[in-house]
């Protein structure tokens, strides 16, 4: 049997007396790509935060790669191997495409060759290595979009988490970036763990998905399974996903 890389067992957070996620487990093996869905306020960035280390749980535990990291500063989980991306996509505006990723690949390579080596393969993969002198503010959204996950990428994690890389993309540009991270999974065999609205990307990215609702898991499993799930359709999908 797989042992898991993540696992999250029991994990809840409250706000002021709002519970945000309540009694969250599940786990994501080596390898995988995950998804977690839900309407908006369902807690899934507040989840995603909290494996990350921006905050920290009230309750449950969270383990990667073997070891517990609840109670971790975001830098020693970055460090540990657990990259993310942000919802609002914050690259540093004055800087090019290249240092940006650059500055992600500093993580672990203190050489400058180096982590321009780490730099440009990265930029390949997320193609855009032609525009690495390109200053990142001249850069599209969805431009921009891959550039927040090659700035994740580049720290080389072992588990990635995608916080709606696809949102306000052209169904064009979803699939181009569906195709991307299917490609960066299988050739660096990167866990992904990602948060999507975008269902066209979640069913052809995801092997497992959680479903979350006002904090609670209402729903787990394959794709085509979970899509069918009377309580799924009823607070998030709408009938007319069927």
């Amino acid at each position: 049997m797989t042992t898991a890389l993540l696992t999250v067992t029991d994990v809840s957070k409250r706000f002021r007396g709002l519970t945000a996620v309540d009694r969250i487990s599940f786990e994501v093996a080596p390898g995988e790509i995950f998804a977690v869905i839900g309407p908006n306020g369902a807690g899934k960035t507040t989840l995603f935060n909290m494996i990350a280390g921006v905050i920290a749980c009230d309750e449950g535990a969270i383990s990667f790669d073997g070891a517990r990291i609840e109670r971790e500063r975001p830098d020693r989980i970055a460090w540990r191997g657990v990259g993310r991306t942000f919802q609002i996509v914050r690259p540093f505006p004055a800087l090019s495409v290249e240092d940006n990723v650059m500055v992600g690949a500093l993580l672990r390579s203190h050489h400058l060759d180096a982590a321009l080596e780490i730099t440009h393969a990265v930029l390949r993969q997320l193609d855009l290595f032609d525009k690495r002198l390109h200053l990142a503010s001249t850069l599209t959204l969805p431009d921009r979009k891959r550039l927040e996950v090659a700035r994740a990428l580049a720290t080389q994690p072992k588990l990635l988490l995608l916080d709606e890389v696809m949102a306000g993309l052209r169904p064009t540009e979803t699939d181009r970036m569906v195709g991307i991270l299917k490609e960066i999974n299988r050739t660096s065999g990167v866990t992904i763990l990602l948060i999507e609205h975008v269902m066209r990307a979640v069913m052809a990215l995801a092997s497992r998905i959680l479903v979350l609702h006002h904090g609670a898991r209402i729903a787990e499993g394959a794709p085509n399974e979970v899509v069918r799930d009377p309580a799924v359709i009823t607070s998030y999908l709408g009938a007319e996903a069927l």
